[in-house]
């Protein structure tokens, strides 16, 4: 199964404005997600293998650090013309099922995803309560078939330290998964090299 890897956009970098529908289309933006200790931002999706393999411990871990302070919303921006399944129903049926609670929203034009970026999924940013990127990368290193348990810990560390007060380390091992569906066309420039675009 081919990896796509995050673009790992610069630490430091503000929160991106966003208005999105859930699914259910009520709309959430940045505005109703700021002003915590700290905010995570996760696109996500319903078909993908790399989901799927942390959807159980991801739940398990927004549940446990939004009663610490942390805020967190997840983002759909994959083509619904070719997964069907990730649409507003599907992320509906996806919540239910993972017991996830926090707003999760449907980036139709896939502009937010652009704005942030997002190469993958899951593609994680947590930003600290400044608004200011803190943290861009993976879950922890387990990934489909090898055989590594699903703890969470790099973000969890990554998490503790920002509701702390801290920086996290700048050394941050890239998220790994597949890569967004882009409509035919709607690319962005860091599709074909995420690295580069990155850094531009």
């Amino acid at each position: 199964m081919p990896e796509t890897p995050s673009t790992m956009l610069d630490l430091g970098t503000p929160l991106p404005s966003f208005s999105l529908p859930d699914f259910n289309g009520k709309t959430v933006s940045d505005a109703d997600v700021k002003g915590g200790k700290a905010l995570l931002v996760a696109f996500i999706c319903k078909h993908c293998p790399f989901v799927k393999h942390i959807r159980g411990e991801f739940a398990k871990f927004t549940n446990e650090y939004e009663a610490m302070g942390l805020k967190v919303v997840a983002i759909m921006s994959n083509s619904v013309e070719e997964f069907p399944e990730d649409g507003p129903e599907g992320m509906k049926q996806e919540a239910a099922e993972a017991g996830y609670n926090f707003p999760y929203l449907y980036d139709k034009d896939q502009k937010v995803a652009k704005a942030f970026k997002a190469a993958c999924t899951p593609d994680l940013f947590l930003f600290d309560g400044n608004g200011r990127l803190a943290y861009r990368g993976q879950f922890d290193g387990s990934r489909p078939k090898n055989n590594v348990p699903v703890t969470g810990a790099d973000l969890r560390a990554a998490t503790d330290a920002v509701l702390a007060g801290r920086k996290p380390p700048e050394q941050q091992r890239p998220s790994m998964g597949c890569n967004i569906k882009w409509y035919p066309g709607n690319e962005p420039a860091y599709f074909s090299n995420p690295a580069a675009a990155a850094k531009a």
